[in-house]
C-alpha cells in the first residue's frame, strides 16, 4: 500500500506563493530553505519551490487540485477569501459534503472540503 508523503508546487514566485500559503494555513513553514518552504499538513508535507520550466500561471488548474480538509468551510472560505484568493466556485453540496474551491496566486486550484462520511 503506498501513503501520500508529500506535494511540492513548482512556481516561478516561490516567495509570493510561499507567503499566500502561510496565510491559508496560519502557520510560519515548518521549513526554509532558500526559495523552498514547506509545512506539514496533516500526515502529508505541502512544499513550494522555485522550479526553472515553470513561468507565469498555470494553464491547466484544474487538472490536480490540492483538497484541505475542514469541518468549517463556510468560516474558512471566508476567511481565505479575505486574503485575497481567487473565488472559483463559492461553498456548495455534493453527495452530503461541502466544497470550496480557489485559486492560488500561480492560478492553482485548491478546496476546501468537510471529512468524508464513511
Amino acid at each position: 500500500m503506498l501513503n501520500l508523503n508529500s506535494i511540492m508546487i513548482g512556481s516561478s514566485q516561490p516567495k509570493i506563493l510561499s507567503t499566500f500559503y502561510e496565510k491559508v494555513f496560519g502557520k510560519n513553514p515548518d521549513m526554509v530553505d532558500g526559495d523552498w518552504s514547506g509545512w506539514q499538513i496533516g500526515s502529508a508535507f505541502f512544499s513550494i519551490g522555485g522550479h526553472s520550466q515553470i513561468k507565469g500561471k498555470a494553464k491547466e488548474p484544474q487538472r490536480i487540485i490540492v483538497n484541505l480538509e475542514t469541518k468549517e468551510v463556510q468560516k474558512e472560505f471566508e476567511r481565505i477569501k479575505k486574503l485575497g484568493a481567487n473565488v472559483i466556485k463559492e461553498p456548495y453540496e455534493m453527495g452530503g459534503a461541502w466544497i470550496a474551491t480557489f485559486a492560488d496566486p500561480d492560478g492553482n486550484y485548491f478546496q476546501l472540503m468537510s471529512p468524508w462520511k464513511d
